[in-house]
C-alpha cells in the first residue's frame, strides 16, 4: 500500500468515525416536538380561516407542476380531511406516537397538498416538506416519546452526529441562497422591492411614520443581506450561538411583525435550534431544577452520557452515505440551475421556484387572452378571471409556464366548443421592483402549440434595463 492510500483510507475512517460518532439525542428530540407542533398550528390556521376553501375547493382550475399534472385536486370533504389529518399527523409527530409511519404520512400529505396548485408555494412550505422527508430517516423518536415509553427497547440516548448534520445542512442551504438571492442592483443600490413594502405600512403604530423613509428601506436591505448571507457562520460558532440566536428571534420577530409571511418567521426560528448542542435541553434542565431547588448555587452538569461502541460501517451505511451526498447535491444544484437560462430570473422566473429567493422581488402583471380561429378569421379575448381566482390570477399574470398551462386550458375549451382549432396569444405587461409595466411575453407566439419543459422560454421578452422606481405608498403592494 502506497503512502498516498494509506492517507486515503485513514481519511475515510475519521470522516466515518465523525459521521457515526454518537450525540445526545435530547436537541432533535425537541426540534421533533418543536416541529410537529408547528405543522398541527399550521393544518389548524388553513382550517379555521377558511383557506383550504380559498385556495383548494373555490378554483374551478388548478395549476399543476411539470411532471405533476397527474396529481389530482380532491373535492371539498376530502381536501378538509387532508388537512385534519395533518393536524393529528403533526401531533403523532410531536408526541413520538407511531412515528415513523406518522412521518410518512405527514410528508405525503403535505407534499401533495403543496402539488394540488402551484400558486399557493412558499418556500417555506417546500421546507416543511424537506424537513418531514429528512426526519423520517431519522430516529429523534427513541427519548421523549410514547413510542420509546411503549417499546422500551427503542430508547437511545443518543443519535449518530449525521443525524443533526443533515438537517444543519438543509437550514444552511436556505440562509445562504436567500443571502446570495439579495445580491442584486435592485435589493442594495435600490433597496427594491423593501421600499415599496414598507412605504405601505406607515400605518404601523410607533415605526409607521419612519417607513417611508428612503434610508430606511437601505439599511433593512443591507440588514436582511448581512444577516442571510452571514447568520449560518455565528450559530455554528459555539460562543457566538446564543447571541445568534437572539438576533434570529429579533430579525423574525420584525418581520412578522413588517410583513403579511405567515407561519416563515415560526420555521425557520424552529429550524435553528438544530444549531445548538445536541445536549442543550439537558443542560436547560439541569439549571432550572437547579434553581427550583437550590437556588443561589452552581448547577451540577448534566450526566454524562455512556458513547455506544462504534460499528465499522456496512453497506446500509455507505448506501445511506451516498444517497445523502446526492440529495446534498441536489440542493446545491436547484438554486443554481437558473443561471442555465441566463437573463434576470426575478423577470423571466426559469429556475425561480425551489431556489430559497425569499421576498426577493414584486410584481404585478395583468394578461388578457386573444383567440384567433385561422378558419374563420374570428377574434376572442379572454380574461383569466373567467377560470381563475383573484389569487391564482395575480399569481399567474407573472409567471409565464402558468399564463401558458393556462392558454392550452382555454385552447383546449375552445375547441371542445367546435370552434378549433385556434391560436391562443397572451397580451402579457408585467412590473418589477416598481418599474413601469413592459412587455412581458411575445404576443405573436402561438401558446396553445407551445409545451411546457426545461427548455429555455424563447417566448419571454427581455427584462427591462432601467432603473426600479419609487412607488407612492398608496400605489405600492406587498407580497
Amino acid at each position: 500500500m502506497t503512502e498516498q492510500e494509506a492517507r486515503g483510507r485513514r481519511g475515510v475512517s475519521r470522516l466515518w468515525e465523525r459521521l457515526l460518532a454518537p450525540r445526545d439525542i435530547a436537541a432533535l428530540a425537541i426540534f421533533r416536538i418543536a416541529f410537529g407542533l408547528m405543522v398541527s398550528v399550521s393544518a389548524a390556521r388553513f382550517l379555521a380561516y377558511g383557506w383550504v376553501d380559498e385556495f383548494f375547493v373555490r378554483p374551478s382550475f388548478h395549476f399543476t407542476y411539470w411532471g405533476f399534472g397527474w396529481v389530482p385536486a380532491l373535492s371539498a370533504p376530502w381536501i378538509h380531511a387532508i388537512f385534519a389529518a395533518l393536524g393529528v399527523l403533526g401531533l403523532c409527530v410531536a408526541v413520538g406516537l407511531y412515528y415513523r409511519v406518522a412521518l410518512a404520512l405527514l410528508f405525503v400529505t403535505f407534499t401533495y397538498v403543496q402539488l394540488v396548485d402551484v400558486t399557493t408555494y412558499l418556500n417555506h412550505y417546500y421546507l416543511v416538506s424537506l424537513l418531514a422527508g429528512l426526519l423520517s430517516f431519522i430516529p429523534a423518536h427513541r427519548a421523549f416519546s410514547v413510542d420509546a415509553w411503549r417499546r422500551p427497547e427503542l430508547r437511545r440516548d443518543t443519535l449518530p452526529a449525521w443525524c443533526t448534520y443533515l438537517l444543519r445542512f438543509q437550514v444552511a442551504v436556505v440562509y445562504v441562497f436567500a443571502g446570495l438571492a439579495k445580491l442584486t442592483k435592485d435589493w442594495l443600490l435600490h433597496a427594491q422591492p423593501l421600499n415599496i413594502w414598507l412605504s405601505a405600512r406607515t400605518d404601523l403604530p410607533l415605526v409607521g411614520p419612519i417607513l417611508d423613509q428612503r434610508w430606511v428601506a437601505y439599511a433593512a436591505a443591507w440588514a436582511g443581506f448581512l444577516f442571510d448571507t452571514t447568520i449560518v457562520a455565528f450559530l455554528l460558532t459555539r460562543r457566538l450561538r446564543p447571541l445568534a440566536y437572539a438576533v434570529v428571534l429579533g430579525f423574525h420577530v420584525a418581520t412578522s411583525a413588517l410583513f403579511p409571511i405567515g407561519m416563515f418567521p415560526v420555521i425557520m426560528v424552529t429550524a435553528a435550534l438544530v444549531f445548538f448542542e445536541p445536549s442543550w435541553p439537558r443542560r436547560l434542565a439541569a439549571r432550572l431544577r437547579s434553581l427550583l431547588k437550590q437556588e443561589g448555587r452552581r448547577p451540577e452538569p448534566p450526566a454524562t452520557l455512556a458513547a455506544p461502541a462504534l460499528a465499522p460501517p456496512g453497506w446500509k451505511a455507505r448506501l445511506a452515505l451516498g444517497v445523502a451526498v446526492i440529495y446534498g447535491g441536489l440542493q446545491l444544484l436547484l438554486p443554481l440551475r437558473t443561471h442555465l437560462y441566463g437573463g434576470n430570473v426575478l423577470w423571466h422566473e426559469q429556475g425561480m421556484r425551489f431556489s430559497w429567493r425569499v421576498m426577493a422581488r414584486e410584481k404585478n402583471g395583468s394578461v388578457t387572452f386573444v383567440v384567433r380561429s385561422p378558419a374563420t378569421g374570428r377574434e376572442w379575448h379572454v380574461p383569466p378571471r373567467q377560470y381563475l381566482t383573484p389569487i391564482q390570477e395575480r399569481e399567474m399574470s407573472v409567471q409565464p409556464d402558468l399564463i401558458l398551462q393556462l392558454a392550452r386550458r382555454i385552447a383546449r375549451d375552445f375547441e371542445a366548443q367546435g370552434k378549433g382549432p385556434v391560436e391562443v396569444h397572451a397580451d402579457a405587461r408585467v412590473s418589477l421592483n416598481g418599474r413601469p409595466a413592459a412587455a412581458f411575453l411575445d404576443p405573436e407566439v402561438d401558446l396553445a402549440r407551445e409545451v411546457d419543459g426545461l427548455a429555455p422560454k424563447v417566448w419571454i421578452r427581455p427584462s427591462p434595463d432601467s432603473p426600479p422606481a419609487r412607488l407612492r405608498p398608496a400605489l405600492a403592494r406587498g407580497r
